[in-house]
């Protein structure tokens, strides 16, 4: 398999490409989609209950023999549920993001999950590794939703120098064979893409949202919400432009958690639900199969 590594024989899968957990989104389908096209599947949990979670293990089971991974959200309010149903559903790989990952990891460990946590710096990535996890992800400021502060393309070469015994997994900004090719190239073992998924025709969104990222912009593509300390990459719409007038007024009301309305975004309706999505939406032209994209990407992979 092109690209096979200490990555993709710790989680073995055929090519070192991990699905992102995007909340409420990377559902069964996608997710198994991604795993039988030989990446990783995520499911992400986000705030969903820990019922929906079992529920997506369970037919993802159905729908692939592979691998494949959960996300666990760290804000979700029944994080102890979801921990409890993940070792429960014996899931093998969990990726940790949204929050301190050392409240959850040692139960995880002890229950022989390979433990994936989500960091924006190459400093907490080496803090990662000293602290047992089987492979660490460094996102940059590129990628959609809740981001970080740095660019991934700084990160990846900082955290490879600090990060010497597990894998470390690029995030933000990558979508294609050249991306990926790039990403591996700067001292990444793998790469994990949420945004071109969205435009997967496996993904669950509705077909009004993959439109708007195959209209997308660079100047459609924004940053929100970044005084409550958890900003959002979105591309423009109506509801984007709610929130920044509520930023005018330093509002924060709770429904304005990604995690929390993510559950919403089947629908036709595009104008009032954040459209997340990463810098790279304006690169993105087609929508395409799991199986396009990744074996795309892979070929690159190959030279």
């Amino acid at each position: 398999m092109p690209g096979e590594n200490k990555l993709t024989k710790l989680l073995n899968i055929g090519y070192p490409i991990i699905q992102g957990g995007m909340a409420g989104i990377s559902e069964s389908k996608l997710v198994s989609a991604v795993s039988n096209s030989n990446g990783l599947g995520t499911i992400g949990a986000g705030l969903m209950p820990a019922s929906w979670l079992e529920q997506e293990i369970v037919k993802t089971r159905q729908l692939t023999e592979k691998p494949f991974a959960v996300n666990l959200f760290m804000q979700n309010p029944k994080v102890e549920e979801i921990v409890k149903t993940i070792i429960k559903n014996k899931v093998s790989i969990v990726f940790i993001g949204g929050g301190n990952p050392m409240l959850v990891m040692p139960y995880l460990k002890n229950a022989g999950i390979i433990t994936i946590p989500v960091v924006p710096s190459p400093r907490l990535a080496k803090k990662m590794e000293d602290s047992g996890a089987d492979a660490v992800v460094v996102e940059g400021i590129e990628s959609g939703g809740h981001l970080g502060p740095n660019t991934t393309f700084c990160l990846i070469p900082q955290t490879a120098k600090l990060v010497e015994k597990i894998p470390v997994i690029a995030a933000g900004g990558i979508f294609d064979g050249k991306t990926a090719a790039m990403a591996m190239d700067a001292g990444a073992d793998g790469v994990q893409i949420g945004t071109r998924f969205l435009a997967a025709s496996e993904c669950v969104v509705s077909e009004s949202y993959k439109q708007r990222i195959l209209d997308a912009s660079a100047d459609d593509i924004e940053v929100v919400l970044a005084f409550t300390g958890h900003p959002l990459r979105v591309i423009k719409n109506k509801w984007a432009e709610d929130m920044k007038k509520l930023e005018a007024k330093n509002v924060f009301p709770e429904e304005l958690n990604a995690g929390k309305i993510a559950g919403s975004l089947g629908g036709e309706n595009v104008d009032n639900i954040p459209l997340l999505a990463g810098l790279c939406s304006a690169s993105i032209k087609e929508i395409k199969s799991c199986r396009e994209i990744i074996e795309e990407i892979a070929e690159s992979l190959k030279k």
